[in-house]
């Protein structure tokens, strides 16, 4: 209960969370971080239009919420300011020295994933895309400058999701639930995260908080397209994820053992939300099974369309629409990120990180 009050005084703008300020944010993932990437790309995957925004002072930025974006969260208990969109032609100059935002709504871990929506911005393509704001970088501070900019700096990943939800788990767009059982899926995609982890290490990144997986089995969509009945979660994709998450942690330790001089934390996305979807009423919310913006089945056959009208109570909604989590919901997930104990973020939480 001490927890739950803390959490909505935060929310409510009364109290935030004193931590020494990281310089910049690095983040790289989908549309859970996604804050206008994809608005200068040709895609369906986009939520420039209303009312995407409506609790965002009513604008509509391209972040896949009805308000703020988990970035934006963790950014304000941080101390650092959200990094800008990095396809956005005015991220440069004193625009980055906070980071930048690489995160694009339908990319995945692997090259193919969210392709059917058309282009998007994959983890490969994103840290591409780091290299070039490196290269900024490099005019703009010396050697030693820049290397003690980038090991202080915080990396946020969340990613994943699109590699089921738009590659796994469509069977007639892909074929990857033909060429792989799940756990060698969730294998396929953990060798191709760690090399890309791996990657931002040897840029210079030093302090890297990857996001699991949650039950997307609970998402309004899974629920109105899976097999399970009304009102239930679909516990077959759950499990699939499972594997994921399980081998993702297990990772997260071993490029610890590896790179003693480095801190990556896993955070434990399925459990968070799992605890909401277990206890909704300890969180404040009442509406858990279905979006608060779309159409169908639970709002998640079509998700939320320009001009719909929303749900009133967004607030008691852990959906905002047919993939996303609402406002509320993500900040939740950002106050456990940056101050949970290892059952949430493991093996260090972020606040912790900063200070190492």
């Amino acid at each position: 209960m001490v927890l739950l009050i803390l959490v909505l005084l935060c929310f409510n703008g009364m109290v935030y969370v004193n931590s020494q300020k990281v310089p910049a944010m690095f983040v790289f993932g989908d549309s859970i971080v996604e804050v206008g990437n994809n608005n200068f790309l040709n895609t369906l995957a986009k939520s420039n239009y209303y009312p995407y925004g409506i609790d965002y002072n009513r604008v509509a930025t391209g972040r896949f919420s009805n308000g703020r974006s988990l970035i934006d969260f963790i950014g304000n208990m941080m101390g650092v300011p959200s990094p800008p969109p990095f396809l956005d032609p005015s991220t440069t100059g004193s625009r980055i020295l906070n980071g930048v935002n690489y995160a694009s709504a339908s990319g995945g871990i692997l090259e193919e994933s969210g392709r059917h929506y058309g282009d998007r911005l994959s983890m490969g393509r994103q840290i591409q895309n780091f290299q070039s704001t490196l290269n900024q970088y490099k005019t703009m501070m010396n050697p030693t400058e820049l290397n003690q900019f980038l090991a202080k700096s915080l990396v946020v990943v969340v990613t994943g999701n699109n590699d089921y939800i738009n590659n796994y788990l469509l069977p007639g767009l892909y074929a990857s639930s033909s060429n792989y059982t799940a756990p060698e899926f969730a294998n396929h995609m953990i060798n191709n995260l760690a090399r890309q982890m791996l990657a931002l290490y040897s840029l210079g990144l030093r302090k890297i908080f990857i996001a699991g997986v949650g039950p997307l089995g609970c998402i309004p969509n899974q629920r109105a397209t899976g097999s399970a009945p009304s009102g239930r979660c679909v516990d077959s994709v759950n499990q699939i994820v499972g594997f994921y998450n399980t081998g993702l942690r297990s990772t997260v330790e071993q490029l610890n053992r590896d790179h003693p001089g480095a801190i990556f934390a896993y955070g434990n996305t399925y459990g968070v939300l799992g605890d909401i979807l277990n206890n909704p009423a300890a969180y404040s919310f009442s509406v858990v099974d279905r979006a608060c913006c779309g159409f169908g089945r639970n709002r998640g056959q079509i998700s939320c369309l320009p001009l719909q009208l929303p749900c009133l109570s967004r607030e008691r909604y852990l959906f905002w629409d047919a993939f996303h989590p609402t406002e509320s919901a993500v900040y939740v997930f950002a106050w456990r990120a940056v101050n949970g104990p290892p059952n949430d973020v493991y093996p260090m939480n972020i606040k912790q990180m900063s200070v190492v």
